[in-house]
């Protein structure tokens, strides 16, 4: 395909969501009737405003859900130490609990307008941003556009592709050189992640490790961990965690084959909560008794698996084992992030479908921190060597926090690669009168 040709293709993206806009409304009521949309804010995915915006510089963040969230913090205290305001947008329910609970009163909170050209058009009217700075992998090619017309730097942090965006990207080449080439700046996570965006037209493109390694732990309710680990005992435990469909029921099988070895309490967090109820229901078919988080159930001896069907309480559930399986790698593709875990102490298992998590992987397998496994039948072996050598387990723990430390640095590369361009909006932002930028 040649330039003209790609550009012909984009024109035609824009017209389409010209066309499509008249049905965004019953979209996002159908969305929001399932659970995926704020019913009381789904005008905000429609590019209208619902908070003013302050005066003075303005960088807009873009996290699409909770991990790119939890990635971006750092770099979001980063930007306010330097007086600048942020807006930050996500297009997730979930990662608006994260946004209330983790940056109250730092950040401006937004839900990302649909790609389309009227929303992203009424959005970027309104906030007017100085900068825009994106989280990971999403690209939105309306977005994109509407922000290089306005000569809006567009930055790319923890950039990460995997192999197969890369070769969709790659077999319509110059589609993806008209977007890449749009981007000023790209901080990718690992040196093949950086070649797959050079490849594919992005200049200039550096490489700064893993955000997440530089995040902070997830936090907890200490009251709660105490309550929990009194009701737990001296009974061993494992977690399986970000499970998706089919994780929860090998978690199940495994459960039920070691527990007249090992008596052990099973942990299932699963991706999405509302997941939950169908998830019991399988359990309990399988003759097994579930305590739930949000029914604030208390765990007794009879207790089989405790169900954390609840929001942002990650570092509540990993501060009760040493042993956390990482799903979306045995019946998903491209794994979890496997970083909390062995942040809070767990030896990492996981199936070998991490493709959107391969260097933190390697970082972890090189140094002993975690293990793959091929199927239920490794991993049920896995957990009970675990649970039965504490040796080994706490080898495996020392080396994944052994490579979280090894790991850590990526913050500072991405702040010095950016300094070109928020230094001036922290220059600016400092000589407003107090009472303006206060506003």
């Amino acid at each position: 395909m040649s330039r003209g040709l790609a550009r012909v293709a984009l024109a035609g993206y824009r017209i389409a969501g010209i066309a499509a806009y008249p049905f965004a409304g019953p979209y996002l009521t159908y969305r929001a009737l399932k659970g995926k949309e704020d019913r009381s804010r789904k005008l905000e995915r429609l590019g209208y405003a619902s908070l003013p915006r302050p005066r003075g510089p303005l960088a807009w963040v873009h996290a699409a859900s909770v991990g790119e969230t939890m990635a971006v913090i750092p770099l979001i205290r980063e930007l306010r130490r330097r007086e600048i305001h942020v807006l930050l947008t996500t297009g997730t329910v979930t990662s608006t609990g994260l946004v209330n609970s983790r940056l109250s009163g730092e950040v401006i909170h937004q839900y990302v307008p649909l790609d389309l050209k009227f929303p992203v058009t009424r959005f970027l009217r309104y906030w007017q941003p100085d900068i825009c700075i994106t989280a990971e992998s999403e690209i939105w090619p309306m977005t994109m556009d509407e922000l290089a017309r306005r000569h809006i730097p567009q930055i790319r942090v923890n950039a990460r592709m995997s192999d197969r965006s890369f070769e969709r990207w790659r077999n319509n080449g110059k589609i993806a050189e008209t977007l890449f080439e749009k981007m000023a700046l790209v901080v990718a996570q690992s040196d093949l992640d950086a070649e797959h965006y050079r490849d594919l037209g992005a200049w200039p493109v550096i490489v700064s490790g893993n955000l997440k390694s530089d995040t902070d732990p997830p936090p907890c309710d200490e009251a709660l961990l105490e309550r929990y680990r009194g009701e737990i005992g001296s009974r061993r435990t494992w977690a399986a965690i970000s499970t998706f469909e089919g994780e929860e029921k090998a978690a199940a099988t495994i459960h039920r084959a070691l527990k007249s070895k090992n008596g052990q309490l099973t942990i299932i967090v699963p991706r999405h909560p509302e997941r939950c109820d169908e998830i019991e229901t399988m359990l309990q078919a399988q003759g097994l008794w579930v305590a739930r988080r949000s029914r604030n159930d208390k765990i007794t001896e009879e207790t089989d698996v405790f169900l954390g069907d609840t929001i942002g309480e990650m570092g509540l559930y990993l501060r009760l084992t040493e042993v956390a399986f990482v799903g979306k790698s045995l019946t998903g593709e491209g794994g979890q992030n496997p970083l909390e875990p062995a942040m809070l102490g767990c030896a990492v298992l996981s199936g070998s479908h991490v493709q959107n998590f391969r260097d933190a992987y390697q970082h972890l397998i090189r140094k002993g921190g975690a293990r793959m496994v091929r199927d239920v039948e490794m991993l049920a072996k896995a957990v009970h060597y675990l649970l039965s050598n504490d040796l080994a387990r706490r080898k495996m723990v020392d080396a994944g926090q052994e490579a979280m430390e090894e790991m850590r640095g990526a913050l500072s590369a991405t702040v010095k690669a950016l300094e070109p361009y928020i230094n001036p909006l922290t220059v600016t932002a400092r000589l407003q009168p107090r009472s303006a930028a206060a506003q």
